[in-house]
């Protein structure tokens, strides 16, 4: 009897072992999981990133060309007062 309750004993270590087994096979597999998921997210981030950075560049740009083009047209709109100045005060008006 005493052998049988030995085994029944180690039987039951055996089992609770393999259960704790399992249980920390499971966490594992949870965190390896979550970390792919953010390993992802951190990809996505990044890629939207260097879409963001470039559309930025991209409305720098257009913003520095409208400015310029701006100047021009408000040089040559004074430039167009002056001569119908010239021509109003060459003709008394």
């Amino acid at each position: 009897m005493a052998a049988k309750a030995t085994i029944d004993q180690a039987v039951g270590r055996l089992s609770r072992s393999l259960d704790a087994l399992e249980a920390a096979v499971n966490r594992r597999l949870d965190v390896d999981e979550k970390t792919a998921s953010l390993a992802d997210e951190v990809q996505r981030l990044g890629s939207d990133r260097s879409k963001l950075a470039q559309t930025l560049d991209d409305s720098e740009a257009r913003a520095v060309r409208l400015e310029e083009a701006n100047k021009e047209v408000s040089r040559r709109l004074v430039a167009a007062m002056e001569s119908i100045r010239v021509v109003l005060d060459a003709n008394g008006g």
